[in-house]
């Protein structure tokens, strides 16, 4: 354990995950929040927030005051998008952010960096073949501006890592768990379907993760993962129609929903995503989202079970979880 550890992006989904997994370990943590960040209350009232934002340099400075080789950061803050176009703050805050927070470690000499990125960050390969960590990391060769932002900003850790900074890279694959206030796009469908609103899915499907199980794997990550190395973070391949037959057997609900074929999908997900944004509703059935659904989700975590024990729980689990938390916080559509 570190005597002290910097949490970015603290309010988020992730970070909200490894706030709880430091707590419960007793650890001394700082957060940084942005300025009116409503999620800010729901922090475990003995962790210090600092309000600042990734982007900004003065309000990093005082977040960093102090940080020293027993101090290790988990930076998770980050946008994540299935929009078509994000917007280039996508670029500011994925690329940026990390860039100035590489360069605060650098000169604060902290003890670790566990930089939070992503599987998509990962060139895919043809289905079939198993997906590692051993890869090129470059916008060039994967799709998509979230993809995009996070494999270069993954490269920057690595080449400071070179440099000699104490960073290690996490690549969770799909997340998903109790606790998405912010309704990420799994979220958002589960939402949609318990209401009775998702009369259609899409046929296809992808690695899912606990978010629970991502927030353990960073903190031992940073306990016993090497310096300079990543390690995928995923979970289990599981179909739509898994996940929503998950939900229903949670639930006991008898709802039926339709399938759509990829290329059907592929041919409507333009349309829906315009009229999502025109109807300022979550976005979940886009052109990017429905490419994920179809592409290869065969991930590896056999390094992160040998360097510090990863095993993460069940689709069902995860599922049902959800949904439960779902209803008993009335969060609706």
């Amino acid at each position: 354990m570190y005597d002290l550890y910097l949490v970015t992006g603290a309010t988020g989904f992730v970070g909200r995950a490894v706030i709880a997994a430091l707590t419960a370990k007793g650890a001394s943590i700082r957060a940084l929040v942005m300025k009116d960040d409503g999620l800010s209350a729901l922090l475990p009232p003995e962790v210090c927030t600092v309000t600042g934002d990734v982007c900004d340099d003065a309000s990093l400075e005082r977040f960093f005051e102090g940080a020293n080789g027993s101090a290790c950061v988990i930076h998770c803050a980050g946008v994540v998008s299935v929009a078509s176009d994000p917007g280039d703050g996508i670029y500011r805050v994925n690329v940026g952010g990390t860039d100035n927070v590489i360069r605060h470690c650098e000169k604060r000499g902290v003890g670790r960096l566990i930089y939070v990125s992503s599987v998509h960050a990962i060139p895919e390969k043809p289905k079939g073949t198993e997906i590692t960590e051993d890869a090129v990391f470059s916008p060039g060769l994967v799709r998509g501006d979230y993809a995009k932002s996070k494999a270069i900003a993954t490269e920057l850790v690595f080449d400071a890592a070179k440099r000699g900074l104490p960073a290690s890279v996490v690549f969770p694959s799909g997340v998903i768990g109790p606790g998405d206030v912010g309704k990420g796009s799994m979220t958002s469908m589960l939402l949609s379907f318990l209401a009775g609103k998702l009369p259609l899915a899409v046929k296809g499907g992808y690695d899912f993760v606990d978010v629970r199980d991502v927030a353990d794997g960073i903190v031992s990550c940073s306990e016993f993962g090497a310096a300079g190395r990543g390690y995928i973070l995923s979970g289990h391949y599981a179909s739509v129609r898994d996940i929503l037959d998950a939900a229903k057997a949670a639930l006991k609900l008898k709802r039926l929903v339709s399938f759509l074929p990829i290329c059907l999908a592929k041919m409507i997900a333009p349309f829906y995503e315009k009229r999502s944004i025109r109807k300022k509703r979550p976005l979940f059935f886009t052109p990017y989202s429905v490419a994920v659904l179809d592409s290869n989700g065969r991930f590896s975590r056999r390094a992160a079970a040998a360097a510090f024990g990863y095993s993460p729980r069940s689709i069902c689990i995860s599922v049902r979880d959800t949904v439960l938390w779902l209803k008993k916080t009335a969060v609706r559509a």
